[in-house]
């Protein structure tokens, strides 16, 4: 098993960075075949999904879409300026699970990795295991 920390610098509140070839770099380095990737995201105004890395106004409508189901705002109880953050963390989820197949990530034709930062610009981390 390979256990790999990966940090990750983001410029704005709300973005989605592709982490596709830092993971892909992961796998290469680790030297594995085939397997699992599991992708976690340690903070709690932070997440990770799999989705259309082909045309970037895909990031936009999703972030978009998540700041109309939680605006930012002062109508939470959660007076630390984030509650927004805490919400779309939580609809998005902190972990993945991707195959390892002939040493490559096995992700479809139009898919990428997206690191999801809702309460930045921040230094944050996703954990990787190769098993």
């Amino acid at each position: 098993m390979v256990i790999k920390e990966i940090q990750i610098k983001t410029s704005a509140r709300n973005d989605l960075i592709d982490i596709t070839p830092l993971i892909e770099k992961v796998v290469t380095e680790a030297g594995i075949s085939q397997g699992i990737c599991v992708l976690f995201v340690p903070h709690t105004t932070a997440a990770v999904t799999i989705n259309e890395n082909a045309d970037p106004s895909v990031k936009v409508d999703i972030i978009a879409s998540l700041n109309m189901l939680a605006p930012s705002g002062n109508h939470y109880q959660h007076h630390e300026g984030n509650a927004d953050a805490h919400i779309k963390a939580s609809l998005i989820g902190p972990s993945e699970c991707i195959l390892v197949q002939g040493g490559r990530l096995f992700l479809g034709t139009w898919q990428g990795i997206f690191f999801c930062e809702f309460d930045g610009p921040r230094t944050r981390k996703i954990c990787v295991k190769l098993i």
